[in-house]
């Protein structure tokens, strides 16, 4: 039996490189993976294509003759580009899906994966349903030009569903932690910089941006790998959205203590409330993943943390 060849773009950046190592294990599938600016994977089970996802040429090279695109390339970063270059997040990203989706068509790719977030749902105490974002609806404001961007390229997805052969699934993921994130202060998210600050502490103290009063739906990255393989595996529907998070919110000033509960340091919490901060809540109701695939999240929030601290000291140099 020929084996299924799978094109991981982004493959270098934080969630790109989780899915690219986990099906690289398989033996049934051949496993590409795009990088740009950062260093090829040293893997012998993974084919590197260097590419620039912005430029027709390379997108049409590295997408012909794949059979599954799972799209993890994007220009992310923290809430302080959010608040003060929201513009980020815009223009690459709307550019490099529209090039790939297009692509995609017309070389026949038979599913493509693409990973949206939850962004565009407005704040809210009780966990959010996929179709509780009324497109009528303005989006949070410090989410306004990366939320209409990825409503945008998930509307694309339906779009190529609609006119092609290709199998579409678009993911609103929560958010992300684990193995490889960004544990770094200008360009990580929320659990990737606290991470960070509580394992770098010297002084005994740990500073939190803002109150800590906004809460997160927190996933660990082993999860939303399983629901990748899931999809691939049992979606039926030419195109398909899903909510996919652990389903709670937690306050960051609890995360906090979780983590430096994990790291076994003594370290005290201080609060800057003049740095920037996105105080919304929000968690996600991912029963539509679990009633039409079978997906539930099977790592909790105290073995995430656990599993990211003991990743984080064997693998970042302080």
């Amino acid at each position: 039996m020929q084996k299924k060849k799978i094109l991981i773009c982004g493959a270098t950046g934080f969630i790109g490189r989780n899915i690219t190592e986990h099906f690289a294990e398989k033996d049934d599938v051949e496993v590409y993976g795009t990088y740009h600016n950062s260093p090829p994977l040293e893997n012998s089970k993974i084919a590197m294509i260097h590419t620039d996802l912005t430029q027709k040429d390379d997108v049409a090279r590295a997408v012909k003759g794949m059979d599954i695109i799972i799209q993890a390339a994007a220009t992310t970063s923290g809430a302080k580009d959010i608040v003060q270059k929201p513009h980020c997040h815009v223009t690459d990203n709307a550019i490099m899906n529209s090039l790939i989706f297009r692509a995609a068509h017309e070389a026949n790719v038979g599913h493509v994966i693409f990973f949206s977030c939850s962004v565009m749902y407005q704040p809210s105490e009780t966990p959010m349903k996929e179709t509780d974002f009324n497109a009528s609806e303005d989006i949070y404001e410090k989410y306004f030009g990366v939320g209409w961007t990825k409503v945008y390229i998930e509307k694309m997805c339906e779009f190529y569903a609609r006119i092609g052969d290709t199998k579409y699934t678009v993911v609103r993921h929560s958010n992300i932690y684990g193995p490889h994130d960004k544990y770094d202060l200008e360009k990580s998210h929320v659990f990737g910089a606290t991470v960070a600050k509580v394992m770098t502490a010297q002084d005994g103290k740990v500073i939190v941006w803002g109150e800590g009063k906004e809460k997160r739906d927190l996933l660990h990255v082993d999860d939303l790998v399983a629901f990748v393989e899931i999809a691939l595996d049992k979606q039926e529907k030419k195109f398909a959205l899903y909510n996919v998070g652990l389903g709670t919110a937690t306050a960051i000033h609890e995360l906090v203590k979780k983590i430096i509960t994990a790291s076994g340091r003594k370290l005290t919490i201080e609060y800057d409330t003049t740095k920037p901060t996105i105080p919304t809540t929000l968690a996600l109701d991912s029963t539509k993943a679990k009633n039409e695939l079978g997906w539930t999240p099977r790592i909790s929030l105290e073995e995430g943390i656990a599993r990211t601290c003991v990743w984080y000291k064997d693998n970042i140099t302080v």
